[in-house]
């Protein structure tokens, strides 16, 4: 995907082109000051070892080059297992209790729209779900976004409640809420081509939507040992069938949260300043047929979803 002989000035410039980070917070990330950044992307400096190191972590994450050694991996299943053992009924802990309530809403919402490019901060975002505000500065489509997505939250939750599997009927009604009075074909699959912007990966001719949408929700048991991977590969082709107009980002991410809470783990809380890691992760396991970066991510992801069950 990349060339394998860039220098750090070539990996920096690239890592803050991938990330859309100035170069004062990218430094701010890395753990040195702007000077310092500046001098290394302008080569008048070399960075050390660790610097190096951190360097090469994020270049690696952000294009899809890290490698995941399956010990590493199988390590964080097991952490993600034990912290399941000490809560093995996150989503009745979730409705139980308003705190935890409010901030999965909170924190997924918001999350998943910025991830899809809303202008919404968190404050904002806490506004109109908790004091139904009406930001005069902002659309009326972000609004939107913000209570259709709590609301499809919420049908999610009491679906689940009741014991109802994550069929393609819930997917469906799902992206009717999630769309409505956003798009006139809300709840309805594609009847057109498209493209995952900015992706070289090929999407499903939506002439087989239908039935790869109906084969993949079959092939959801809901039993396998591996329940992490077997979450993992259905996120992924979801997001490469791309079932729907718009919406499939968030709609990929409301399943994710459904398959887990299915299988007695939170929701997966994919932050913003993430993004490019998982897109990295999402299309690694799309183009190559490597799921581990993606696993490892998801398992990052589930344990800030422990963080704020554990109210941390």
């Amino acid at each position: 995907m990349y060339p394998s002989g860039m220098d750090v000035s070539e990996k920096l410039r690239l890592i803050q082109r991938l990330t859309g980070k100035p170069q004062d917070k990218l430094a701010a990330g890395l753990g040195v000051s702007f000077p310092t950044l500046n001098s290394w992307i302008n080569g008048r400096s070399s960075p050390r070892r660790k610097a190096l190191e951190r360097i090469d972590e994020l270049y690696l994450r952000l294009t899809g080059r890290k490698v995941i050694p399956a010990n590493a991996l199988e390590a964080k299943r097991e952490i993600l297992k034990g912290r399941r053992e000490k809560h093995p009924h996150p989503l009745a802990a979730i409705l139980k209790n308003q705190d935890l309530y409010d901030q999965f809403l909170l924190s997924l919402t918001y999350n998943t729209n910025r991830i899809e490019g809303s202008t919404l901060t968190e404050d904002d975002t806490a506004a109109i779900l908790f004091e139904n505000a009406a930001l005069p500065d902002k659309s009326l489509t972000e609004h939107l976004e913000v209570k259709n997505h709590e609301a499809a939250l919420k049908f999610l939750f009491r679906h689940l409640e009741k014991g109802e599997p994550v069929r393609e009927a819930l997917g469906l009604r799902l992206h009717a809420i999630l769309m409505n009075g956003i798009r006139e074909d809300a709840g309805s699959y594609r009847r057109h081509a498209v493209r995952i912007v900015g992706s070289n990966v090929p999407t499903a001719n939506y002439l087989k939507v239908p039935e790869r949408m109906k084969n993949l929700f079959e092939g959801l048991s809901g039993k396998s040992r591996d329940e992490i991977h077997e979450a993992g590969l259905a996120h992924s082709r979801f997001e490469q069938i791309h079932p729907f107009s718009d919406g499939n980002g968030r709609m990929g991410r409301l399943l994710l949260s459904a398959m887990l809470l299915e299988r007695g783990y939170p929701p997966a809380v994919i932050r913003q300043e993430s993004r490019q890691f998982y897109i990295a992760a999402l299309r690694k396991s799309q183009l190559d047929d490597d799921l581990s970066l993606l696993e490892d991510f998801i398992c990052d992801a589930v344990l800030e979803g422990f963080k704020i069950l554990e109210r941390k």
